[in-house]
């Protein structure tokens, strides 16, 4: 159980730190249409949020190398996967589906922070 936990949290660190630096370094306007004028405001808050996802990376390899000494912080990992697959439900309610590949991240990202809360509660027996 404990490895499954380890495996799952390692896979968490895998894509803040990948997906953080690839959003970081594309920007928002590779999300927007060519024809469309630069938006430095929206560029600026995009980079902004993807910094804090690519940290948040550095944050997960602390806590995969410091695994035993950590366990309420845990809980608190499983509730921020959780809320980054409700925060992608929330916007296909608001705005409509971004596309299978958004919709199948969603169910993924909130059964992923299901597991890590579960796993952790199990751990802590």
């Amino acid at each position: 159980m404990e490895i499954t936990l380890r495996v799952l949290l390692g896979l968490v660190t895998l894509i803040c730190l990948l997906g953080g630096l690839n959003l970081l370094v594309k920007g928002a306007g590779s999300f927007l249409p060519e024809s469309s004028p630069k938006q430095p405001v929206l560029d600026n808050l995009f980079r902004f949020l993807s910094g804090i996802y690519f940290g948040l990376g550095f944050l997960m390899l602390w806590v995969d190398f410091n695994f035993i000494q950590v366990s309420n912080l845990i809980y608190f990992i499983g509730t921020v996967v959780i809320f980054s697959g409700l925060g992608r439900l929330y916007s296909r309610l608001k705005v409509g589906s971004a596309g299978t590949y958004y919709n199948t991240m969603m169910v993924v990202e909130i059964i992923l922070g299901i597991c890590i809360v579960v796993l952790e509660y199990l751990r802590s027996l």
